[in-house]
């Protein structure tokens, strides 16, 4: 894979800093659209570049990966030359995780290091990962297993889920047809979230998580948890919304991130001594 392939076009070289935004489980870099205008609106010099994960959107004929660590290696050879500049990772759910593992392989080789890490919405590691179902919705479960069947009965208590903690359009359950084509890729990613293990240890960047106040899928003391993986200094945002308040609240989000973005835009850039 190259850096296009991740990227829906190359880096703008002069921005102060880049923030590479990772999707929630089943998303895609769409989730992201909206960013780099309404950061440039609040006065936030960056480069927005969205990843673009395989088996979605305009890489929807391409193989999906079900485990965490082959995706991680092949993201740290694709992006290495983006992020040996000035950046920032954002990571909503399960790209909390794929940021948060990135983040780990890069700093025990001696890569780059970003700034700073944006987590929102994810358990942190130590954590079973969270899983959809059809409780999901009511609080209870935990993004690991989403069920094994693969029967229009699952798939529709999957879907139900989804649309309670307001990651789908009540609307979508009465299209089969559409669902058919999401389910098995929001399936894939559970997957690769349970793949994760409780496995991992202290990052050298500051940590800044992001938590629902309503998020009935993971709380805001499973979000505070991340603390101990910070090396470097942890700071804890709630905002208003469920699991998705990317979607409901993106505003609100967006005002929080700006800060971030002008603080660590004139940093110098971080190695690590391999670990």
């Amino acid at each position: 894979m190259t850096t296009t392939d991740y990227l829906a076009r190359p880096p703008q070289p002069r921005a102060p800093v880049r923030l590479l935004c990772f999707p929630f489980a089943g998303g895609g870099a769409s989730a992201y659209a909206r960013w780099q205008r309404e950061l440039d609106a609040r006065g936030a010099p960056v480069d927005v570049l969205p990843v673009r994960l395989p088996g979605r959107e305009g890489r929807s004929g391409e193989p999906r990966f079900t485990e965490l660590a082959p995706l991680v290696e092949e993201l740290d050879a694709a992006l290495d030359e983006v992020l040996t500049s000035p950046h920032l990772l954002y990571g909503h759910s399960m790209g909390a995780l794929i940021a948060y593992a990135l983040i780990r392989r890069r700093q025990q080789r001696g890569a780059t290091l970003p700034h700073a890490a944006l987590l929102a919405a994810y358990r942190a590691p130590h954590l079973p990962p969270p899983r959809i179902d059809s409780e999901a919705g009511t609080g209870a479960g935990a993004e690991s297993g989403a069920g094994s069947g693969a029967g229009s009965g699952a798939d529709f208590d999957l879907a139900r889920a989804l649309v309670a903690l307001g990651g789908l359009p009540e609307a979508l359950l009465g299209h089969p047809e559409w669902l058919r084509a999401l389910l098995p890729v929001v399936r894939d990613d559970l997957a690769l979230c349970a793949s994760a293990g409780p496995t991992g240890g202290p990052v050298r960047v500051p940590l800044h998580l992001f938590a629902g106040a309503d998020d009935s899928l993971v709380r805001v003391s499973e979000v505070t948890a991340w603390r101990r993986y910070a090396a470097r200094g942890c700071e804890v945002r709630v905002l208003p919304g469920g699991h998705f308040f990317l979607r409901t609240h993106e505003g609100r989000l967006l005002d929080e991130v700006a800060p971030l973005v002008r603080r660590y835009g004139g940093r110098r850039t971080v190695h690590a001594a391999a670990s």
